[in-house]
């Protein structure tokens, strides 16, 4: 099980994204691209998928940008993981042999227990915890 560069720049755009949410302003991809230092061509193909995901939205023209297609405490991490990932843990391969039916049981419980978790971590929650980490000299 691997977290992707994809699935982390995607909850650090949302983060920076929920943290403009209040104000209603658009944030433009450049500003992105500098805060949370993610490539603008990838950061381009992050948010078309979020977009299409229904995560986010556009706003073309001067003042346009990206902004949250919902509020911040109605996006989870699970629902960022389902756009970008596809399912969690998602089975492969059949599951025959001695051991395959057993080993199906095992892998299902991991999923569920893992999908509870990131369900439980809001946009909200992930972007306040990223505020209160920061210091100022």
């Amino acid at each position: 099980m691997k977290i992707t560069v994809k699935l982390d720049y995607t909850c650090r755009i949302l983060c920076e994204l929920a943290r403009h949410y209040a104000g209603g302003e658009p944030v433009r991809i450049d500003d992105l691209s500098k805060v949370e230092e993610v490539p603008a061509n990838f950061l381009a193909q992050i948010l078309g998928e979020l977009k299409n995901g229904k995560l986010v939205e556009s706003r073309r023209g001067v003042q346009g940008g990206f902004l949250l297609a919902r509020a911040p405490d109605q996006i989870t991490l699970l629902d960022i993981i389902h756009v970008i990932e596809g399912d969690l843990l998602a089975p492969s391969g059949n599951h025959g042999g001695k051991s395959g039916r057993r080993m199906r049981q095992i892998w299902d419980e991991i999923r569920e227990v893992a999908e509870e978790r990131a369900r439980a971590y809001t946009l909200e929650a992930m972007a306040a915890r990223t505020e209160a980490e920061m210091y100022y000299i």
